[in-house]
């Protein structure tokens, strides 16, 4: 029998769905990846858009779930040169800086030296506290995987190598916010479109091309590269035609739950866990042509894009707290489980390797299959060696929310 929560969640659902019926259809609205990360053998960035970012949760949802710690307790803490997190700590306090719980350490960053690892170390030891995160059952490690921001070859036009779209939004997509009928439903939304007065889902990736003609924001050379773009979530496109270098930044989603194609092959006994990375499932597919479309339409989830223009290189994607992410200071999380934008110390180890990676982080994003407390998504950067590591990264680890004192005064 369905508990009473579920009850009300189908409840909820369901006058949605009437009301949306009987309503003019709105406007799709960007809700974000980062890009959406495979839970154990592919990654896919974080996700959702900085104008439906979920909401943070309050605190005493955190702090009651994790254990106080120390920073001794913090392996390599001592050692991490705090110089390269701050960037992406300041940016986490130019989206939380009005918010109750924020604004007093955040009005606090003027008295950093930003160019002293140390200064920088005495501000968080000062003003923040260390908590163990851990799973419901008392776990205190989990999976960290990879994900990254690639550069596609393309065109404007369809012509040649240039056979695969990208292609934006499509115009009947309806994005529901589920959370603004009841409460409980929070961070859940329903995608799909009107047939008549109802609500349907919306065609899976094995269906969708009819929906998308005119859709076509740029073609390009390989369609391996476009289906693992959409894992990331947002990527960069040189065009063949002058040269010019664009962001092609997460739009919106189909609805379909992600599935993980190196999990499919690996459930066809086509590759063993350990060979299911994106270099695995690449080869794979170079020596099974003809069982390409079947590998790719496992996935039914389709990404779509919106363009941007480059006008820094250097400065990353945003995520899903709404600011650009910082290579490897910042990570993809469950945000049901941990605050946007709160610092994370983590401890891990270097893809394919045992060697330690242990540094502050920053959770400015989001991910389709990142689920649970212990679990992030490590976003590398830009390019091809970003790439290799993200596509090998499967690691353990283990995390330390790091709160403002101010949290727990609030709190007792």
């Amino acid at each position: 029998m369905n508990s009473l929560f579920d009850q009300k969640r189908i409840l909820a659902a369901s006058l949605m769905l009437t009301l949306v019926a009987c309503a003019t259809p709105p406007k799709p609205q960007p809700v974000e990846p980062r890009p959406v990360t495979p839970p154990v053998v592919t990654t896919v960035p974080p996700t959702t858009p900085p104008t439906l970012a979920p909401k943070l949760a309050p605190i005493t949802n955190y702090t009651q779930a994790y254990k106080l710690s120390s920073y001794a307790e913090l392996p390599g803490w001592g050692n991490d040169d705090l110089r390269e997190a701050w960037p992406a700590f300041l940016n986490s306090c130019s989206a939380l800086k009005n918010k109750s719980e924020w604004k007093e350490v955040c009005s606090k960053l003027k008295n950093v030296d930003a160019k002293d690892s140390a200064s920088i170390r005495g501000f968080f030891e000062m003003h923040f506290l260390p908590y163990q995160v851990q799973h419901l059952d008392g776990a205190l490690d989990g999976m960290v995987t990879g994900y990254y921001e690639p550069l596609l070859k393309g065109s404007r036009t369809r012509n040649g190598v240039f056979q695969t779209a990208l292609y934006a939004a499509p115009s009947d997509l309806l994005t529901i916010d589920l959370g603004s009928v009841y409460p409980d439903l929070k961070n859940m939304r329903l995608r799909g479109r009107l047939v008549g007065n109802k609500v349907v889902p919306y065609a899976s990736r094995a269906e969708i091309l009819p929906f998308l003609a005119g859709k076509e924001l740029v073609w390009v050379d390989d369609p391996i590269d476009a289906f693992f773009l959409q894992i990331q979530g947002s990527g960069r496109v040189q065009l063949n035609e002058t040269g010019e270098v664009v962001r092609v930044a997460y739009a919106d989603q189909n609805g379909h739950p992600y599935k993980s194609i190196g999990r499919y092959l690996v459930d066809k006994g086509e590759l063993t866990l350990d060979q299911a990375s994106a270099q695995g499932i690449k080869a794979w597919i170079a020596k099974n042509l003809a069982r390409q479309e079947e590998l790719l339409n496992a996935n039914p989830s389709v990404v779509f894009f919106k363009e941007e223009k480059l006008l820094d290189p250097s400065i990353g994607p945003k995520g899903a707290l709404g600011v650009p992410l910082v290579p490897q200071r910042s990570i993809a999380v469950d945000p049901t489980q941990l605050p946007l934008g709160a610092p994370v110390f983590l401890s891990t180890t270097m893809p394919l390797s045992s060697n330690p990676l242990q540094r502050l982080m920053m959770a400015q994003d989001t991910g389709g299959a990142i689920r649970g407390a212990v679990r992030a998504d490590f976003f590398w950067g830009f390019g091809r060696e970003p790439g290799e590591l993200a596509g090998r990264m499967k690691q353990r680890g283990s995390m330390w929310l790091l709160l403002p004192k101010t949290f727990e005064t609030k709190n007792n």
